[in-house]
């Protein structure tokens, strides 16, 4: 089992303002600046409630925070003044593609060079795309069109 990148108790604090969430600061986990929006995904638990995919958001200083929405607050009874135990695992970006689409990638090195440049959103977002082919004719399309892209930067 991996380690959690967070293990510990949070205080819900409430940003100010109407409709200000209540959330909590993560200190453990670097802002990704290359990710989309400076997000980070996670998985874990808070309480007893299981997070899937959850994204942490920038706070703009640098640091992240974990939104907690009413629904989740209402499950676990907790509000803003609580505090609640956090356990977060980051989602590994690198994941694991199919060896049959990196090996055609492979095939033109400057197209494999330029999909290793993508954000690992970016990486995972086109493999999904060509995985979602209904069929292998429209996967080896998939595959040919983004080669095509990457090459052309």
């Amino acid at each position: 089992m991996a380690t959690p990148a967070v293990d510990r108790n949070c205080l819900l604090e409430k940003y100010p303002g109407k409709g200000g969430w209540v959330y909590t600061t993560i200190h453990e986990i670097p802002q990704e600046k290359k990710a989309k929006f400076g997000w980070v995904q996670v998985s874990g638990t808070i309480d007893s409630f299981e997070l899937k995919n959850y994204k942490l958001m920038p706070m703009g200083n640098g640091k992240l925070f974990l939104p907690v929405r009413a629904e989740i607050r209402k499950k676990i009874n907790k509000k803003e003044g609580d505090y609640v135990q956090v356990i977060l695992y980051i989602d590994d970006a690198s994941t694991v593609f199919p060896e049959e689409i990196i090996d055609c990638l492979k095939d033109e090195p400057q197209a494999y060079q330029q999909f290793l440049t993508l954000t690992p959103e970016e990486q995972k977002s086109q493999i999904d795309w060509i995985l979602k082919a209904n069929t292998d004719e429209v996967k080896v399309e998939r595959i040919v069109s983004l080669i095509n892209k990457l090459l052309r930067g």
